[in-house]
C-alpha cells in the first residue's frame, strides 16, 4: 500500500500514555485541590503557584520535578500521595521577570517555592533532591533566584528512606544556595511561617521580603518544645516586629501580592537602566535642610526629592535606624544610596548602623551598583554604654568593606561632615570617594566643633573666672570654628571637590557616572559572598 493511501493520524487524538501524563499534571494544579485553596484563602494568602505565576511574565515558564511525591509510600497509598503531596511540597520553575522592561538575558530567573498546603511546607527527601538539582542549574546558568520560603523545616515522616539513610545530612541544598551569594541576586520571600531549615535557606538570601503577618525562626514550636525550652504558639516566634528591628527582614509587604511586586521591583535594579523617568522639582532641595544647624530633619524626604519619582526601595527600615539604605534610580540608572538619619542620635553612627552600611556596600559592590552617599553626621557614637556594643569592631567594618570595594562612590555632604564617622561614610577618606561635594549648608571639622573648642581651649576657658565672660569667649571660639569649617573653606583647601547648588546634585551624579569606565563583563563572582549579616 502506498503512503498516499495510508490513514492520516488524527492530530487531536490523545494516546493513553499522554492522557496519563495530562491527568497526573492536572492533579498538581490548584484546581484539583479546592479544599487546600479555600484554607489558604481563609488564612489571607495565595497558593504558591499563584505567587510564582504573578512573579513570572505570562505563561512562558518550565517546571522541574512536578511529579515528585513525598517519600511515604510504605505508609500512605500512592493515590493519596498523588492527591495530597504534589511536587513533594516544592514548586521549581524557570521563567522571565520584568521582560517588558529588560532584554531576555537580563530577565531570566529561577523561582523555588515551598507549598505550605503540602505537609506544612516541610523539607522532604525528594523536594531536597529537586532543590539540589535546580540550584545546581542556577549556579551553572547564572540564574537569579527567588525563594518562597514559607514552611516548617525538616520533615521526619518520610519513612521510605529510613531503610537507606540515618540522618540525611549529606544533602547540599544549604551549600548550593550559599554559593550563589555574590554570583546572582538571591531574594527570599516569606508569606507566613518560616522555621528551621526553611529559615536557614532564607538567611542565605541577599534580601528578605516578608508579609506583615510572617513569623521567622531557626526553630518552630515542635522543635522548641522537643528541646525542653517551653511551649509556644507559632505567632510567638520571630514575629515581623522582631525580625525587622533586628535586621533579619529587609522589606515588609502588606500581603502576598505586595511581596511579589516588591520582589520584581528589587530585581529590576540588577537588570539595568530604564529609559523613561521623571523627578521632582530639584529647586526644592535648596530648602530641604533646616536653617538651624541644630534642627533634625527627615532625610527620606531629601532622598525622594533627589531620586527619580517612585524609584526608592528602602532596605532594613527598622534596623540600624541612624542610617538609611535604599536602591534608587537617577535618570533611570540604578544606584545604591545610604544616608545619615539625623532623627536618630542626631545622625551619629552606632554599631547597628555600621553593620547596615557594611553589608549594603557588599551588596552593591558584588553587582557593580554605584553608590550615592548623603552625609550629615557628628561622627561615631561614643560613651561607655555605646562601647558595650563592640563598636571598635563594628565601626571598622565600614572601612574594611568600603576601602575594598571598587564601585563608584559619590559623596554629598548635606550639612555636618565631622570626624571618623564622616570619613567612614565617604569610603574611608574624603578622597576615597570618586567625588565629594558639599551643599552650601555643609560644615566640617575633625570632631564636633563645640567639643573641639571645649577640648582645645580648655585651659584658656578655665582661666576666665567670670562665667559670663567665659561663656562669651566660648561662643566666640565656636563661631570662629564654624566660620573656619565652612564648606567654601574646605573646597578652597581641596579637602572636598566643590560646593554645589543642591539643584545640580543629580547632574554631578550622572556626570560622575559617565566619567567611569564600564565595569568588566563578569562570568563569575566579583567578591566571595554578600555577608548574611
Amino acid at each position: 500500500m502506498s503512503d498516499r493511501n495510508k490513514k492520516q493520524a488524527n492530530p487531536d487524538e490523545i494516546r493513553p500514555e499522554l492522557a496519563e501524563v495530562i491527568e497526573r499534571r492536572n492533579l498538581t494544579r490548584d484546581e484539583a485541590r479546592p479544599d487546600a485553596v479555600a484554607k489558604r484563602r481563609k488564612q489571607g494568602h495565595r497558593m504558591i503557584r499563584e505567587n510564582i505565576a504573578d512573579l513570572f511574565d505570562n505563561d512562558d515558564t518550565i517546571e522541574y520535578g512536578a511529579f515528585t511525591l513525598a517519600a511515604q509510600r510504605s505508609r500512605v497509598p500512592k493515590d493519596e500521595l498523588i492527591r495530597k503531596t504534589p511536587g513533594d511540597g516544592l514548586v521549581a520553575e524557570v521563567g522571565s521577570v520584568n521582560s517588558d522592561m529588560f532584554e531576555p538575558s537580563k530577565s531570566r530567573c529561577l523561582a523555588i517555592g515551598y507549598d505550605y498546603t503540602v505537609l506544612a511546607g516541610t523539607q522532604g527527601w525528594f523536594n531536597h533532591k529537586k532543590k539540589d538539582r535546580v540550584l545546581e542549574l542556577a549556579y551553572e546558568w547564572r540564574l537569579p533566584l527567588v525563594l518562597f520560603a514559607e514552611g516548617g523545616g525538616g520533615r521526619p515522616g518520610d519513612v521510605d528512606m529510613m531503610e537507606i539513610i540515618v540522618a540525611g545530612l549529606e544533602f547540599r541544598s544549604f551549600s548550593h544556595i550559599a554559593r550563589l551569594s555574590g554570583l546572582v541576586p538571591v531574594v527570599g520571600v516569606v508569606t507566613g511561617r518560616c522555621f528551621a531549615g526553611n529559615a536557614a535557606l532564607l538567611g542565605c538570601c541577599d534580601v528578605i521580603i516578608a508579609t506583615k503577618d510572617s513569623n521567622i525562626g531557626m526553630a518552630g514550636p515542635a522543635m522548641i518544645e522537643g528541646g525542653g525550652l517551653g511551649v509556644f504558639a507559632p505567632e510567638e516566634i520571630g514575629p515581623i516586629e522582631v525580625q525587622t528591628a533586628d535586621g533579619v527582614v529587609d522589606i515588609v509587604a502588606e500581603d502576598d501580592a505586595d511581596a511579589v511586586a516588591k520582589t520584581k521591583k528589587y530585581l529590576s535594579y540588577f537588570q539595568g537602566d530604564l529609559p523613561d523617568w521623571d523627578c521632582a522639582d530639584q529647586r526644592l532641595l535648596r530648602h530641604s535642610i533646616p536653617k538651624s544647624r541644630r534642627r533634625a530633619y527627615d532625610v527620606r524626604k531629601v532622598i525622594h526629592l533627589l531620586a527619580d519619582t517612585d524609584s526608592v526601595l528602602e532596605l532594613r527600615h527598622d534596623f540600624g535606624v541612624g542610617i538609611v539604605t535604599a536602591l534608587v534610580r537617577i535618570e533611570g540608572k540604578p544606584f545604591g544610596l545610604m544616608a545619615n538619619n539625623t532623627l536618630h542620635l542626631a545622625g551619629a553612627i552606632d554599631s547597628d548602623g555600621a553593620d547596615k552600611i557594611a553589608r549594603f556596600v557588599q551588596l552593591c559592590d558584588a553587582f557593580d551598583i554605584p553608590m550615592i552617599i548623603l552625609i550629615d553626621t557628628p561622627g561615631f557614637m561614643v560613651g561607655p554604654e555605646a562601647e558595650k556594643t563592640a563598636q571598635v569592631r563594628h565601626f571598622c567594618r565600614i572601612f574594611m568593606n568600603a576601602v575594598n570595594s571598587d564601585i563608584p562612590l559619590f559623596s554629598i555632604v548635606l550639612r555636618r561632615g565631622y570626624g571618623l564617622g564622616a570619613m567612614a561614610m565617604a569610603g574611608g577618606s574624603f578622597h576615597n570617594s570618586d567625588f565629594i561635594v558639599s551643599w552650601p549648608t555643609g560644615e566640617f571639622g575633625g570632631m564636633g566643633l563645640e567639643g573641639a573648642v571645649r577640648l582645645g581651649f580648655k585651659k584658656e576657658l578655665d582661666a576666665i573666672e567670670d562665667p559670663e565672660k567665659r561663656q562669651k569667649r566660648y561662643e566666640e571660639l565656636v563661631a570662629l570654628h564654624y566660620e573656619h569649617g565652612k564648606a567654601l573653606n574646605m573646597a578652597a583647601c581641596l579637602e572636598i571637590d566643590d560646593v554645589i547648588d543642591p539643584v545640580d546634585t543629580r547632574h554631578w551624579i550622572i556626570r560622575g557616572l559617565r566619567a567611569q569606565p564600564e565595569p568588566p563583563v563578569r562570568t563569575g563572582k566579583k567578591r566571595p559572598r554578600v555577608d548574611s549579616w
